[in-house]
Protein backbone atom coordinates (compact mmCIF):
# COMPACT_ATOMS: atom_id res chain seq x y z
CA UNK A 1 0.00 0.00 0.00
CA UNK A 2 1.04 3.74 -0.59
CA UNK A 3 1.26 5.93 1.67
CA UNK A 4 -1.67 8.49 2.48
CA UNK A 5 -1.20 11.50 -0.43
CA UNK A 6 0.48 14.20 1.57
CA UNK A 7 2.13 12.68 3.71
CA UNK A 8 4.89 11.12 1.83
CA UNK A 9 7.90 12.75 3.58
CA UNK A 10 6.53 12.22 7.37
CA UNK A 11 7.06 8.29 6.52
CA UNK A 12 11.09 9.22 5.90
CA UNK A 13 12.97 6.25 7.32
CA UNK A 14 13.33 6.91 10.82
CA UNK A 15 17.37 6.73 12.22
CA UNK A 16 19.10 3.90 13.31
CA UNK A 17 19.78 5.19 16.67
CA UNK A 18 16.26 4.75 17.31
CA UNK A 19 15.63 1.30 18.16
CA UNK A 20 16.35 0.47 14.50
CA UNK A 21 17.76 -2.83 15.06
CA UNK A 22 15.17 -4.40 17.11
CA UNK A 23 12.52 -6.71 15.58
CA UNK A 24 9.23 -5.83 18.01
CA UNK A 25 9.54 -2.14 17.52
CA UNK A 26 10.34 -2.75 13.85
CA UNK A 27 7.00 -4.39 13.81
CA UNK A 28 5.31 -1.66 15.28
CA UNK A 29 6.40 0.94 13.09
CA UNK A 30 5.64 -1.62 9.69
CA UNK A 31 1.70 -1.67 11.47
CA UNK A 32 1.68 2.28 11.98
CA UNK A 33 2.77 2.39 7.83
CA UNK A 34 0.20 -0.05 6.61
CA UNK A 35 -3.02 1.39 8.97
CA UNK A 36 -1.74 4.96 7.44
CA UNK A 37 -2.23 3.74 3.90
CA UNK A 38 -5.28 2.08 4.73
CA UNK A 39 -6.60 5.30 6.29
CA UNK A 40 -6.00 8.05 4.06
CA UNK A 41 -6.41 11.74 4.25
CA UNK A 42 -9.59 11.89 6.30
CA UNK A 43 -12.32 14.31 5.10
CA UNK A 44 -14.97 16.29 6.80
CA UNK A 45 -17.39 13.69 5.84
CA UNK A 46 -16.00 11.60 8.89
CA UNK A 47 -17.32 12.60 11.87
CA UNK A 48 -14.21 12.94 13.79
CA UNK A 49 -13.07 15.39 10.59
CA UNK A 50 -16.47 16.59 10.47
CA UNK A 51 -15.67 20.34 11.47
CA UNK A 52 -12.04 20.64 10.41
CA UNK A 53 -9.89 20.06 7.03
CA UNK A 54 -6.41 19.04 6.63
CA UNK A 55 -5.87 20.79 3.05
CA UNK A 56 -4.01 24.03 5.39
CA UNK A 57 -1.80 21.35 6.86
CA UNK A 58 -1.07 19.45 3.58
CA UNK A 59 -0.39 23.04 1.63
CA UNK A 60 2.98 23.33 4.16
CA UNK A 61 4.95 20.58 3.24
CA UNK A 62 6.21 19.78 6.20
CA UNK A 63 9.70 17.74 6.18
CA UNK A 64 10.74 15.44 9.09
CA UNK A 65 13.85 16.92 11.16
CA UNK A 66 16.49 14.95 10.68
CA UNK A 67 20.03 16.96 11.74
CA UNK A 68 20.35 17.62 15.03
CA UNK A 69 20.36 21.55 16.69
CA UNK A 70 23.10 22.99 18.67
CA UNK A 71 21.72 25.48 21.09
CA UNK A 72 23.42 26.92 23.90
CA UNK A 73 21.73 27.37 27.43
CA UNK A 74 21.26 30.88 26.99
CA UNK A 75 19.36 30.42 23.88
CA UNK A 76 16.94 28.38 25.84
CA UNK A 77 16.29 30.65 29.01
CA UNK A 78 14.05 33.52 27.46
CA UNK A 79 11.37 29.91 27.36
CA UNK A 80 12.25 29.41 31.10
CA UNK A 81 10.11 30.15 34.20
CA UNK A 82 12.78 31.51 36.77
CA UNK A 83 11.03 30.57 39.69
CA UNK A 84 9.84 27.11 38.47
CA UNK A 85 11.73 24.45 40.87
CA UNK A 86 11.30 21.38 38.41
CA UNK A 87 13.63 18.70 36.70
CA UNK A 88 14.20 19.69 33.37
CA UNK A 89 13.86 17.31 29.99
CA UNK A 90 14.30 19.54 27.43
CA UNK A 91 13.90 18.04 23.16
CA UNK A 92 14.98 20.42 20.34
CA UNK A 93 13.00 19.57 17.08
CA UNK A 94 11.63 16.32 19.11
CA UNK A 95 15.24 15.43 20.15
CA UNK A 96 16.26 14.97 23.81
CA UNK A 97 19.27 17.49 24.59
CA UNK A 98 21.06 16.72 27.66
CA UNK A 99 23.08 19.78 27.85
CA UNK A 100 19.98 21.68 27.89
CA UNK A 101 18.55 19.25 30.58
CA UNK A 102 18.19 19.00 34.36
CA UNK A 103 17.75 15.64 35.71
CA UNK A 104 20.47 15.82 39.11
CA UNK A 105 19.05 14.52 42.00
CA UNK A 106 16.32 11.85 40.51
CA UNK A 107 15.57 9.34 44.16
CA UNK A 108 16.12 5.77 43.69
CA UNK A 109 13.42 3.72 41.56
CA UNK A 110 13.04 6.59 39.03
CA UNK A 111 14.36 6.51 34.95
CA UNK A 112 13.65 9.88 33.36
CA UNK A 113 15.51 10.58 30.06
CA UNK A 114 15.63 9.98 26.35
CA UNK A 115 13.75 7.38 24.52
CA UNK A 116 16.55 6.64 21.60
CA UNK A 117 18.99 6.64 24.53
CA UNK A 118 16.87 3.99 26.40
CA UNK A 119 15.66 1.94 23.26
CA UNK A 120 19.64 2.04 22.39
CA UNK A 121 20.55 1.11 26.41
CA UNK A 122 17.36 -1.24 27.70
CA UNK A 123 14.85 -1.58 25.24
CA UNK A 124 13.40 -4.59 27.15
CA UNK A 125 12.47 -1.89 29.76
CA UNK A 126 9.99 -0.42 26.79
CA UNK A 127 9.20 -3.63 24.88
CA UNK A 128 5.67 -4.13 26.78
CA UNK A 129 4.72 -0.87 27.08
CA UNK A 130 5.59 1.37 23.91
CA UNK A 131 2.72 1.56 22.04
CA UNK A 132 0.53 -0.56 24.89
CA UNK A 133 -1.65 2.28 25.99
CA UNK A 134 -2.44 3.88 21.97
CA UNK A 135 -3.21 0.36 21.11
CA UNK A 136 -3.17 -0.86 17.64
CA UNK A 137 -5.90 1.02 16.19
CA UNK A 138 -4.23 4.40 15.99
CA UNK A 139 -5.86 7.47 14.04
CA UNK A 140 -3.95 8.67 11.65
CA UNK A 141 -1.70 11.40 13.33
CA UNK A 142 -0.08 8.70 15.76
CA UNK A 143 0.12 5.38 13.21
CA UNK A 144 2.60 8.81 11.61
CA UNK A 145 4.25 9.72 14.88
CA UNK A 146 4.91 5.50 15.72
CA UNK A 147 6.14 4.72 12.44
CA UNK A 148 8.18 7.95 12.37
CA UNK A 149 9.24 7.63 16.06
CA UNK A 150 12.50 8.60 17.21
CA UNK A 151 13.54 10.41 20.92
CA UNK A 152 11.14 11.95 23.47
CA UNK A 153 10.79 11.37 27.21
CA UNK A 154 10.75 8.38 29.32
CA UNK A 155 9.38 8.61 32.68
CA UNK A 156 9.09 5.71 34.67
CA UNK A 157 8.22 5.31 38.48
CA UNK A 158 8.58 2.57 40.38
CA UNK A 159 6.38 1.23 42.96
CA UNK A 160 5.56 3.47 45.77
CA UNK A 161 7.92 6.35 44.87
CA UNK A 162 7.26 9.72 44.83
CA UNK A 163 8.73 12.94 42.92
CA UNK A 164 9.58 15.78 45.22
CA UNK A 165 9.57 17.94 42.13
CA UNK A 166 7.63 18.02 38.80
CA UNK A 167 8.93 16.96 35.41
CA UNK A 168 9.35 19.94 33.30
CA UNK A 169 9.48 18.58 29.82
CA UNK A 170 10.02 21.58 27.42
CA UNK A 171 9.06 20.89 23.56
CA UNK A 172 11.24 23.76 22.08
CA UNK A 173 10.97 24.36 18.18
CA UNK A 174 13.60 26.13 16.06
CA UNK A 175 12.73 27.09 12.77
CA UNK A 176 14.91 26.73 9.57
CA UNK A 177 14.63 27.28 6.06
CA UNK A 178 12.61 24.41 4.91
CA UNK A 179 9.07 23.91 7.07
CA UNK A 180 10.17 21.44 9.78
CA UNK A 181 8.20 18.36 11.10
CA UNK A 182 8.93 17.09 14.63
CA UNK A 183 7.22 14.00 16.15
CA UNK A 184 8.11 13.56 19.52
CA UNK A 185 7.35 10.08 21.33
CA UNK A 186 6.74 10.03 25.48
CA UNK A 187 6.32 7.42 27.47
CA UNK A 188 4.91 8.12 31.66
CA UNK A 189 4.60 4.90 33.45
CA UNK A 190 3.76 5.40 37.46
CA UNK A 191 3.30 2.19 39.16
CA UNK A 192 1.37 0.81 41.68
CA UNK A 193 1.72 3.60 44.56
CA UNK A 194 3.72 5.73 42.58
CA UNK A 195 3.12 9.99 42.96
CA UNK A 196 4.41 12.32 39.95
CA UNK A 197 3.89 15.82 38.99
CA UNK A 198 4.37 16.68 34.99
CA UNK A 199 4.66 20.04 33.15
CA UNK A 200 4.93 19.91 29.07
CA UNK A 201 5.17 22.79 27.37
CA UNK A 202 4.93 23.49 23.42
CA UNK A 203 7.14 26.94 23.09
CA UNK A 204 8.75 27.95 19.69
CA UNK A 205 12.18 29.67 19.89
CA UNK A 206 10.84 31.92 16.79
CA UNK A 207 7.70 32.62 15.37
CA UNK A 208 8.71 30.45 12.25
CA UNK A 209 6.65 28.01 10.25
CA UNK A 210 7.42 24.29 11.93
CA UNK A 211 4.54 21.27 13.00
CA UNK A 212 4.54 19.34 15.92
CA UNK A 213 2.92 15.88 15.86
CA UNK A 214 3.74 14.41 19.65
CA UNK A 215 1.74 11.41 21.27
CA UNK A 216 2.15 11.02 24.80
CA UNK A 217 0.83 7.55 26.51
CA UNK A 218 0.58 7.39 30.50
CA UNK A 219 0.17 4.07 31.97
CA UNK A 220 -1.06 4.38 35.72
CA UNK A 221 -0.78 1.69 38.17
CA UNK A 222 -3.25 1.10 41.17
CA UNK A 223 -3.37 4.16 43.54
CA UNK A 224 -0.72 5.75 41.20
CA UNK A 225 -1.38 9.42 41.22
CA UNK A 226 -0.49 11.51 38.50
CA UNK A 227 -0.80 15.77 38.30
CA UNK A 228 -0.40 16.90 34.39
CA UNK A 229 -0.87 19.85 32.75
CA UNK A 230 0.01 20.98 29.14
CA UNK A 231 0.53 24.61 27.98
CA UNK A 232 0.59 24.96 24.31
CA UNK A 233 2.15 28.35 22.97
CA UNK A 234 3.56 27.41 19.75
CA UNK A 235 4.42 29.74 17.17
CA UNK A 236 1.91 31.85 15.79
CA UNK A 237 2.39 30.54 12.00
CA UNK A 238 3.06 26.72 13.85
CA UNK A 239 1.15 23.41 13.10
CA UNK A 240 0.26 21.29 16.16
CA UNK A 241 -0.67 18.05 16.79
CA UNK A 242 -0.89 15.85 19.94
CA UNK A 243 -2.34 13.01 21.38
CA UNK A 244 -2.89 11.71 24.64
CA UNK A 245 -3.88 8.14 25.57
CA UNK A 246 -3.81 7.15 29.31
CA UNK A 247 -4.75 4.35 31.03
CA UNK A 248 -6.45 4.44 34.12
CA UNK A 249 -5.69 1.07 37.21
CA UNK A 250 -7.40 0.59 40.38
CA UNK A 251 -7.85 3.54 42.65
CA UNK A 252 -5.39 5.63 40.14
CA UNK A 253 -6.42 9.33 40.11
CA UNK A 254 -4.96 11.70 36.51
CA UNK A 255 -5.34 15.35 36.89
CA UNK A 256 -4.95 17.41 33.36
CA UNK A 257 -5.53 20.95 32.59
CA UNK A 258 -5.14 21.93 28.88
CA UNK A 259 -3.89 25.52 28.26
CA UNK A 260 -3.91 26.50 24.59
CA UNK A 261 -2.99 29.71 22.86
CA UNK A 262 -0.76 29.23 20.71
CA UNK A 263 -0.22 27.91 16.87
CA UNK A 264 -2.22 28.87 13.57
CA UNK A 265 -3.51 25.28 13.44
CA UNK A 266 -3.97 23.26 16.39
CA UNK A 267 -5.93 19.81 17.28
CA UNK A 268 -5.42 18.01 20.33
CA UNK A 269 -7.05 14.48 21.18
CA UNK A 270 -7.28 13.22 24.55
CA UNK A 271 -8.35 9.62 25.20
CA UNK A 272 -8.82 8.08 28.35
CA UNK A 273 -9.21 4.04 29.39
CA UNK A 274 -10.93 3.23 32.94
CA UNK A 275 -9.04 -0.33 33.37
CA UNK A 276 -9.81 -0.56 37.36
CA UNK A 277 -12.66 0.28 39.82
CA UNK A 278 -12.98 3.28 42.14
CA UNK A 279 -10.41 5.53 39.88
CA UNK A 280 -10.74 9.41 39.12
CA UNK A 281 -9.62 11.27 36.56
CA UNK A 282 -10.12 15.00 36.06
CA UNK A 283 -9.80 16.97 32.63
CA UNK A 284 -9.70 21.00 32.39
CA UNK A 285 -8.73 22.99 29.70
CA UNK A 286 -8.90 26.63 28.53
CA UNK A 287 -8.26 27.66 24.76
CA UNK A 288 -7.76 31.29 23.59
CA UNK A 289 -8.66 31.59 20.04
CA UNK A 290 -8.19 34.91 17.85
CA UNK A 291 -7.34 35.98 14.31
CA UNK A 292 -7.00 33.14 11.90
CA UNK A 293 -6.90 30.64 14.13
CA UNK A 294 -8.21 26.93 14.49
CA UNK A 295 -8.23 24.93 17.41
CA UNK A 296 -9.47 21.64 17.60
CA UNK A 297 -9.85 19.28 20.91
CA UNK A 298 -11.72 15.94 21.05
CA UNK A 299 -12.40 13.97 23.75
CA UNK A 300 -12.97 10.18 24.17
CA UNK A 301 -13.10 8.91 28.09
CA UNK A 302 -14.42 5.49 28.41
CA UNK A 303 -15.51 3.98 31.19
CA UNK A 304 -14.97 0.25 30.78
CA UNK A 305 -14.99 -0.81 34.73
CA UNK A 306 -17.54 -0.03 37.63
CA UNK A 307 -17.24 3.21 40.30
CA UNK A 308 -14.85 5.23 38.31
CA UNK A 309 -15.33 8.77 38.14
CA UNK A 310 -14.59 11.28 35.40
CA UNK A 311 -15.12 15.17 34.70
CA UNK A 312 -14.48 17.26 32.01
CA UNK A 313 -14.39 20.79 31.97
CA UNK A 314 -13.38 23.38 29.13
CA UNK A 315 -13.58 26.81 28.51
CA UNK A 316 -12.99 28.95 25.62
CA UNK A 317 -12.60 32.30 24.49
CA UNK A 318 -12.68 33.35 20.68
CA UNK A 319 -12.34 36.70 19.24
CA UNK A 320 -10.96 38.07 15.41
CA UNK A 321 -11.71 35.43 13.16
CA UNK A 322 -11.08 32.49 15.06
CA UNK A 323 -12.42 29.22 15.13
CA UNK A 324 -12.48 26.40 17.68
CA UNK A 325 -14.03 22.99 17.59
CA UNK A 326 -15.03 20.81 21.18
CA UNK A 327 -16.36 17.72 20.71
CA UNK A 328 -16.33 15.39 23.59
CA UNK A 329 -17.58 11.66 24.40
CA UNK A 330 -17.76 9.84 27.34
CA UNK A 331 -19.25 6.17 27.03
CA UNK A 332 -19.81 4.05 29.68
CA UNK A 333 -19.90 0.25 28.93
CA UNK A 334 -22.83 -2.00 30.29
CA UNK A 335 -20.60 -3.35 32.88
CA UNK A 336 -19.50 0.12 34.72
CA UNK A 337 -22.09 0.29 36.82
CA UNK A 338 -21.74 3.33 39.24
CA UNK A 339 -19.93 5.65 36.96
CA UNK A 340 -20.04 8.93 38.16
CA UNK A 341 -19.14 11.52 34.82
CA UNK A 342 -19.89 14.86 34.30
CA UNK A 343 -18.64 17.32 31.25
CA UNK A 344 -19.33 21.07 30.55
CA UNK A 345 -17.93 23.43 27.63
CA UNK A 346 -18.77 26.87 28.17
CA UNK A 347 -17.34 29.71 25.51
CA UNK A 348 -17.09 33.11 25.44
CA UNK A 349 -17.56 34.99 21.85
CA UNK A 350 -16.28 38.42 21.83
CA UNK A 351 -17.08 39.30 18.11
CA UNK A 352 -19.24 38.31 15.14
CA UNK A 353 -16.14 36.84 13.19
CA UNK A 354 -15.37 34.05 15.41
CA UNK A 355 -16.96 30.66 15.96
CA UNK A 356 -17.50 27.91 17.98
CA UNK A 357 -18.72 24.36 17.13
CA UNK A 358 -19.05 21.98 20.06
CA UNK A 359 -20.84 18.48 20.80
CA UNK A 360 -20.69 17.43 24.02
CA UNK A 361 -21.77 13.53 23.70
CA UNK A 362 -22.78 10.98 26.24
CA UNK A 363 -23.23 7.51 25.33
CA UNK A 364 -24.61 5.25 28.48
CA UNK A 365 -25.17 1.57 28.24
CA UNK A 366 -24.82 0.71 31.72
CA UNK A 367 -28.40 1.83 33.92
CA UNK A 368 -26.76 2.47 37.86
CA UNK A 369 -24.73 5.83 36.69
CA UNK A 370 -25.19 9.47 37.09
CA UNK A 371 -24.20 10.85 34.20
CA UNK A 372 -24.41 14.43 32.60
CA UNK A 373 -23.45 16.94 30.10
CA UNK A 374 -24.10 20.21 28.90
CA UNK A 375 -22.21 23.45 27.01
CA UNK A 376 -22.91 26.92 26.34
CA UNK A 377 -21.94 29.62 24.01
CA UNK A 378 -22.58 33.30 25.33
CA UNK A 379 -20.89 37.26 25.00
CA UNK A 380 -19.94 39.64 27.91
CA UNK A 381 -22.36 41.04 30.29
CA UNK A 382 -23.55 43.42 29.19
CA UNK A 383 -24.65 45.14 32.85
CA UNK A 384 -21.04 43.91 34.65
CA UNK A 385 -19.25 45.74 31.08
CA UNK A 386 -21.64 49.05 32.01
CA UNK A 387 -20.80 48.19 35.92
CA UNK A 388 -16.95 48.83 35.82
CA UNK A 389 -17.65 51.40 32.73
CA UNK A 390 -19.29 53.36 35.50
CA UNK A 391 -16.20 52.92 37.90
CA UNK A 392 -14.12 55.21 35.48
CA UNK A 393 -12.63 51.76 33.74
CA UNK A 394 -12.28 52.27 30.07
CA UNK A 395 -13.90 49.57 27.63
CA UNK A 396 -10.79 47.64 26.79
CA UNK A 397 -9.16 47.15 29.97
CA UNK A 398 -12.96 46.22 31.48
CA UNK A 399 -13.71 43.23 28.71
CA UNK A 400 -9.91 42.08 29.26
CA UNK A 401 -10.67 42.07 33.06
CA UNK A 402 -13.97 40.25 32.38
CA UNK A 403 -12.15 37.56 30.35
CA UNK A 404 -9.52 36.76 32.66
CA UNK A 405 -12.44 36.30 35.24
CA UNK A 406 -13.74 33.66 32.58
CA UNK A 407 -10.54 32.45 32.76
CA UNK A 408 -9.82 31.75 36.49
CA UNK A 409 -11.78 29.26 37.19
CA UNK A 410 -9.66 26.96 35.29
CA UNK A 411 -5.74 28.82 35.59
CA UNK A 412 -6.19 29.04 39.24
CA UNK A 413 -6.34 25.14 39.41
CA UNK A 414 -2.35 25.27 37.91
CA UNK A 415 0.18 24.68 40.19
CA UNK A 416 3.58 25.47 41.41
CA UNK A 417 2.57 29.46 41.69
CA UNK A 418 5.55 30.07 39.40
CA UNK A 419 3.43 28.25 36.20
CA UNK A 420 0.05 29.68 37.09
CA UNK A 421 1.72 33.35 36.66
CA UNK A 422 3.35 32.51 33.86
CA UNK A 423 0.01 31.15 32.06
CA UNK A 424 -2.20 33.89 33.49
CA UNK A 425 0.56 36.71 31.84
CA UNK A 426 0.80 35.09 28.80
CA UNK A 427 -3.42 34.33 28.78
CA UNK A 428 -3.84 38.39 29.40
CA UNK A 429 -1.13 39.15 27.04
CA UNK A 430 -3.01 37.15 24.36
CA UNK A 431 -6.37 39.17 25.50
CA UNK A 432 -4.91 42.53 25.02
CA UNK A 433 -4.46 41.59 21.13
CA UNK A 434 -8.69 40.34 21.44
CA UNK A 435 -10.30 43.21 23.94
Amino acid sequence: MSPAPGFEQWLAPAPASAGGRLDWLQTQRAAARLSVAAQGVPGTKQEAWRYTSLSRLLEQGFVPAVEPVTLRPEALEPRLIPELDAYRVVLVNGRFVPGLSALEGLPPGVRVGSLAELLATDPDALKDRLNAVAGPDQSLFTALNTAGLDDGLVAIMGPGVCLPRPIELIHLSVGAAAPLLAQPRHLVVLETGAQAHLIERYVGLTDGLYCTNSVLEVMLGADAVLEHQRVQLESPKAFHLAALYVRLGAASNYRCINIAVGAAWARTDLRVRFTGEDAVCDLQGLYLVGERQLLDIHLDVDHQVPRCRSREYFKGILYGKGRAVFDGRVHVARDAQQTDAAMTNRNLVLCEGAEIDTKPQLEIEADDVKCSHGTTVGELDPEQLFYLRSRGIGAPLARRMLCLGFAAEVLDALGPEALRMHVAEEVGHRLEQAT
